[in-house]
Parts: C-alpha cells; structure tokens; sequence
C-alpha cells in the first residue's frame, strides 16, 4: 500500500492465557499521527507491544513499510531490528547515564560514526531545549523535561515510526497541552509517522486527525473526531467522546 509505515491485519494477540486483542485491522501511513483511545484494559499496550515485537499475534500479520515482520505466533524480525522509537508511560530512562548518556547509549547499537552520532544528539537536545540539562541526571529534572528526554532519545534513532504509550499522564493539564503541541511540530517537521496511545479522547483529539476506538480488544470506530462525535457507532463511542468536548 502506498506511504503504509505500520499494518496490523486481522491481529489478535494474548497475554498468558487472556486474550487481549482480536482481529485488530490498523494502519498508519507516512506523516500520519494516529490516536488509539480506550479504557484502561482495552488492548492499547498490547497492541504497542506487538508492533514492537515484544509479543507474537496470536493470528494476523504485522507489516513494516510492507514487510512482513510478525505472523501467526512468530515474531520474524526481533524489536531492535525494526527501527521503532518508543516512550513508555514511566519514561524508563536511565537513571546513571545523563541526559546526552541517554542518548547516545540509544545510538550505540547502531552503525554510525561518532561525528555523526555527536551531531544527532546536539541537534535533538538543542530542538528540544535540552542542550543546557546534556549533563544533568535525569531525577535532577523536571517532568516535562524528562518527558523531553525521552522523546528525544526516541526521535534521535530517526525511526520508522514512533509509539508513544500515555507518556503525558503524570503532567498537569498545562504542561501536557504545550507537550502535545511540540510533538505534533516534530512530527510534522519530520514527516513521522506516529502512534499515540492515550486514554483521554482530550489528548488524542489536540494531536491525532484520525482516533481509533479501542475497547475489550477490539476497534469500535475510526475516524476524525467530527465524525466519531457526529455518527458515533454505539453509546459507548458517544460517551468517551463525549469527554473531548
């Protein structure tokens, strides 16, 4: 399919012996912000999961830029071959190494140049305002600057796509605003193709121009918000969008 970054086809994936997603069908193409929204224990995580390999459909295919990487219980090509950035909820930075560590231990794994590895990393802290914290350690920052860190060590790996799992939950209400309008900036600069998992339709309505509806595994509804909230598929679709208003 043309400009397809991330395909899942008829995906349905389990966690031990629960079944948590069941013919999920979604893609995301070129440039494109996509929000998938839902209650907590709807199937997003997982669904980030196996994107990224961490988890084997139980059937369905996953596809990267059109190759097949993941099929009916096998994962094909391991998560740090399909060049994906990640932020997860809890941000998982390194502790010991600082912000510019964070970074280039991202890189480490991959074969570039050191020239051209330091120039990756000053120009992603300094897009992100980070260039005066390169030294600090991350518990010495703020949460939206490590918030910031985190996108960056993301956005330095010049992924594929980027999967964002509800990294902006702990901030207040500001804060995530002007976070979520620097990634949509990002992204845009960079013609990224994301995948942003929130539960608050709030969030996914300011970043996203197309949701996706996600409950008890499976989608309900896809669409721009307008259509979502205008022809919504049953009472639970209207309610959650309800809360974007």
């Amino acid at each position: 399919m043309s400009g397809e970054v991330v395909a899942l086809e008829g995906v349905s994936a389990s966690r031990g012996e629960l079944a948590v997603l069941h013919d999920v069908s979604l893609t995301v193409s070129h440039g494109e912000i996509v929000a998938v929204i839902g209650p907590s224990g709807s199937g997003k995580s997982t669904l980030l999961r196996v994107i990224l390999g961490l988890i084997a459909p139980t059937h369905g295919q996953v596809r990267l830029q059109g190759a097949v990487v993941s099929a009916d219980q096998r994962v094909l090509v391991p998560p740090e071959e399909r060049n994906l950035g990640m932020v997860f909820q809890d941000l998982a930075l390194w502790p010991h190494l600082s912000v510019r560590g964070n970074l280039a231990f991202a890189l480490d794994s991959r074969p570039i140049d050191r020239s051209q590895r330091e120039g990756r990393i000053e120009s992603m802290l300094r897009r992100l305002e980070l260039l005066d914290k390169r030294d600090r350690l991350p518990g010495s920052l703020s949460g939206g600057e490590r918030q910031r860190v985190a996108l960056a060590r993301a956005l330095v790996l010049e992924p594929t796509a980027i999967l964002l799992d509800e990294p902006l939950t702990s901030l207040d209400v500001l804060l995530r605003r002007q976070l979520l309008d620097l990634l949509g900036e990002l992204f845009a600069e960079r013609g990224t193709a994301a995948l942003y998992v929130t539960h608050d339709p709030r969030e996914a309505a300011q970043l996203a121009r197309r949701l996706v509806v996600l409950d008890h595994g499976r989608i309900i509804q896809t669409g721009p918000l307008d259509e979502l909230r205008q022809e919504p598929e049953n009472d639970f679709v209207r309610a959650l969008i309800a809360e974007a208003s």
